[in-house]
């Protein structure tokens, strides 16, 4: 009888060890309780409060002055469109601006040009279901930005990594560095952190904070808190609260607070002398079926209200106005835009002939 050596391969030697096995087996047992949570994913960690600072609150819709904009469609699959927009008396707002914009299921890009020659161009690249990368470029006369970010979205949490003005020629590392992460951990509460690194020159000293972020979403009200600490420069918390009272009717409101070390002496954090600062915003959105008002009012004495009317299929009218009390000022800000889509355009979109691409926006 022949005898014959068993030869053990290293794919088998590492099944067979009862540590890895033990590591394997608790592995899957975590995956299979985590699926029977029922998570889904909490969306990015800058956008914690979005549906008060970006869909209730006036931040990203209040303008001053004359504005009046006309968009060209070219074609819905892929999405590109030309864009003109001319404003007078407008507070940060070019005289004009041209922008042209493309979107296709894995490409988005955007290019902003501006009477004074400033240069904006935004371009985004979905490498898979999960994998985006954004990339932000500004020439202007006065400085110059860059930033390239990368945003992982899994099945509950997403991870995003930021770089805005990277440089490694001074021979160090300055610039803008920021990475966060948010996760879900029952299906009402997210929790996550963000770390953020900077440094404006090789010749200073790099500075450092972390934030830590809650968001708990109930049946139809959602409530998130920020803290942010800076370390001997102070700290902030931010907290914000949101709510559907009807299906046309959502409201909002936020909370901000920072602490300071005094200026004077021996104050700081243990000495007593800290400096605090606050502010409160609340808000309201009534949607109608061709209009959208907003409104808030903030703790500084400041009314704001801004509505959308859509007159036409392809005339809309913005109304923005703000009153301070306390200043005793007043700004108003009207708005036209137009969008010039052709005939065969306007067919396609009734048939429902051409579905417009999932753009990486």
């Amino acid at each position: 009888m022949d005898d014959r050596r068993l030869v053990s391969t290293p794919t088998g030697l590492v099944n067979d060890n009862a540590l890895v096995s033990a590591l394997r087996n608790t592995y899957l047992s975590f995956l299979e309780r985590r699926d029977a949570l029922g998570l889904s994913n909490p969306g990015a960690f800058e956008n914690i409060s979005r549906e008060v600072s970006r869909d209730v609150l006036l931040t990203n819709f209040m303008f001053t002055g004359l504005r009046a904009e006309w968009n060209k469609p070219i074609s819905n699959s892929p999405i590109f469109q030309l864009s003109h927009q001319l404003s007078m008396g407008a507070q940060g707002m070019s005289p004009y601006t041209f922008s042209a914009l493309y979107g296709s299921s894995k490409v988005f890009l955007q290019g902003t040009m501006e009477n004074d020659g400033s240069l904006v161009a935004r371009s985004n690249y979905r490498w898979n279901n999960s994998l985006i990368t954004k990339t932000h470029a500004q020439i202007q006369s006065s400085q110059s930005m860059l930033s390239v970010e990368n945003d992982y979205t899994g099945r509950d949490f997403t991870a995003s990594f930021k770089m805005m003005n990277p440089s490694i020629i001074e021979g160090g590392i300055k610039g803008i560095y920021i990475a966060s992460y948010l996760q879900s951990v029952t299906p009402s509460l997210a929790l996550g952190l963000e770390a953020v690194w900077q440094r404006a020159a090789m010749n200073s000293s790099p500075e450092a904070l972390l934030s830590y972020g809650l968001r708990y979403k109930g049946s139809d009200w959602i409530a998130s808190l920020q803290m942010q600490s800076e370390g001997p420069q102070g700290s902030a918390i931010n907290s914000s609260y949101w709510r559907r009272l009807t299906d046309k009717v959502s409201v909002g409101t936020e909370l901000s607070l920072q602490f300071a070390p005094g200026l004077s002496g021996q104050g700081g954090l243990m000495g007593g002398n800290l400096q605090k600062e606050g502010s409160a915003t609340a808000g309201a959105k009534y949607e109608f079926r061709a209009s959208t008002f907003r409104g808030q009012i903030d703790s500084k004495g400041r009314l704001s209200c801004l509505l959308e009317k859509t007159i036409l299929p392809a005339v809309r009218v913005t109304f923005a106005g703000e009153m301070d009390h306390l200043k005793q000022q007043a700004k108003v800000g009207v708005g036209v835009s137009v969008e010039a889509m052709s005939e065969d355009l306007m067919e396609q979109a009734e048939k429902g002939g051409v579905q417009a691409p999932a753009v990486p926006f």
